[in-house]
């Protein structure tokens, strides 16, 4: 049963930018009352969650500048970690618990209202607004550290909501994914563009969610990370790339956002940074031809300086694979996953295989996903055979697991942020340290200050380089 509520119009429309009051009734135009499903407020919300997390603008993802996948030309300043002047942490900030959180929120009030559906039907419906729900306040605490979280939907009991710390917040999500999966079954919204209905599918999403959850929490709360993995891997994982969470862009109607950000824009702000060329081009890595671009002639391939002004045309440019308007943004994938099982397996979590095993599945499944043959070869290098490669698990798990993730920034930035490796440089113009995370919004200081001052002392800081509560190594 539709309800109807007010929401502004450039939600619906994908080119709203990102308002500077959070506190404002976020969704609610008096001036323009539009009736929208459950449904469509699900499915916005989990639109503009992929494109957020796969978008190049750079007013609202530098992901792939932070793990140093890319590298600016003309506009040096978020290569240099300067990221404040476009307001970067502000918006990301916003169309998460905006556009994505409160949508989902309203989407499973209304449900809980709707006299047409049957009690299983909402308790399917409400499983995977949780699922997704879970997955926006894990990018949130591993993006900003502590939050608001058990205020932060009530903006009008809370218009000031207090900030949670973000170890308690992460065994809460574990409890709620916990709750979730046994409700993925029976009939589920039928339209989103991740799985279009399969609940099945949900349930593997939810798991390796769920998994993800664990895996990180192995450094600081051992006990909680392998019950916490070895349930999710009994209740089952992704198996293949057949699994992935990834949300289907449908071509020029309605594009995958890089697309829209550097081909339909003409922009020519972005080449291949030295990092990853350099990393790859010592491996030998088939994927090359792949991740980049063969401006520069067959096989050649010179990522731009990371941090300083490159020319564009002397630099390999963006492979024409991520540029593609029906590219799929992945939310999840059997590779990530793969990893996380590798990692659990060298840390002693009873997982059913062994590193090596998972570290040659995650490699393969990398290669699987782009079409890149020649993998038996790759992984008999010295160089990157599990039993030869150089460091202990931790380097060779974390320096594959971040070249998989070239796709991935915010992952590819995680990884790196979790294994340590691979020596990321720092950038050309400023020499600023690597962020270990995004500083609070200025609306936080500004509107919200004690509460932000709070959450600055709890967490050592409202600095780049203050760690998360999870990295400690």
């Amino acid at each position: 049963m539709k309800k109807r509520i007010f929401i502004l119009l450039i939600v619906f429309l994908g080119t709203s930018c990102v308002s500077d009051e959070q506190y404002e009734a976020y969704n609610e135009n008096p001036k323009q009352p539009i009736e929208v499903s459950p449904e469509l407020l699900f499915n916005f919300a989990l639109k503009t969650l992929s494109d957020q997390m796969a978008a190049s603008n750079i007013n609202i993802n530098v992901f792939r500048f932070l793990s140093q996948y890319w590298t600016a030309t003309t506009y040096p300043d978020e290569t240099n970690f300067v990221f404040n002047n476009r307001r970067i942490p502000q918006n990301h900030w916003s169309r998460l618990y905006r556009d994505v959180l409160l949508d989902l929120d309203s989407a499973g009030n209304f449900l809980v209202e709707d006299s047409n559906l049957s009690e299983p039907e909402k308790a399917s419906r409400l499983a995977q607004i949780e699922v997704l729900a879970v997955y926006c306040w894990q990018v949130l605490v591993d993006t900003f550290g502590d939050i608001p979280y058990s205020q932060a939907l009530n903006t009008v009991a809370y218009p000031l909501p207090a900030y949670d710390d973000a170890a308690t917040i992460y065994e809460d999500l574990i409890a709620r994914i916990d709750t979730a999966i046994p409700n993925l079954s029976g009939t589920g919204f039928e339209t989103d563009n991740l799985y279009f209905g399969d609940l099945q599918a949900w349930q593997k999403f939810a798991a390796s969610l769920k998994l993800r959850l664990g895996i990180r929490l192995a450094d600081v709360n051992p006990a909680l990370a392998s019950a916490t993995v070895e349930s999710a891997f009994a209740t089952g994982v992704f198996t293949s790339n057949n699994d992935n969470a990834s949300f289907a862009y449908l071509g020029i109607s309605n594009p995958n956002p890089v697309w829209t950000d550097i081909v339909q824009s003409g922009r020519k702000d972005f080449v291949v940074a030295n990092t990853i060329v350099d990393i790859m081009n010592t491996l030998n890595d088939p994927r090359r031809s792949i991740y980049f671009a063969d401006n520069l002639g067959p096989d050649i391939y010179e990522g731009g300086i990371y941090g300083a002004n490159n020319t564009y045309e002397n630099y390999t440019h963006i492979g024409p694979a991520l540029l593609e308007p029906t590219t799929p943004a992945s939310l999840l994938d059997f590779a990530e996953v793969s990893f996380y099982l590798a990692e659990a397996s060298a840390r002693g979590i009873n997982v059913g295989g062994t590193p090596e095993e998972y570290y040659n599945q995650a490699i393969t499944a990398s290669f699987d996903y782009w079409g890149v043959p020649d993998i038996a070869t790759y992984l008999a290098q010295p160089e990157v055979a599990y039993s030869t490669a150089s460091g202990d698990w931790r380097e060779k798990i974390g320096l594959q697991f971040w070249l998989a993730m070239y796709n991935r920034g915010f992952e590819g930035w995680t990884a790196w942020r979790t294994f340590d490796t691979p020596v990321l440089n720092l950038p050309a113009i400023t020499g600023n340290p690597i962020p270990t995370r995004y500083t609070y919004p200025i609306n936080e200081q500004n509107l919200n200050e004690q509460n932000w001052l709070n959450a600055s002392e709890a967490i050592g800081g409202d600095t780049q380089t203050t760690r998360l509560f999870w990295d400690t190594q």
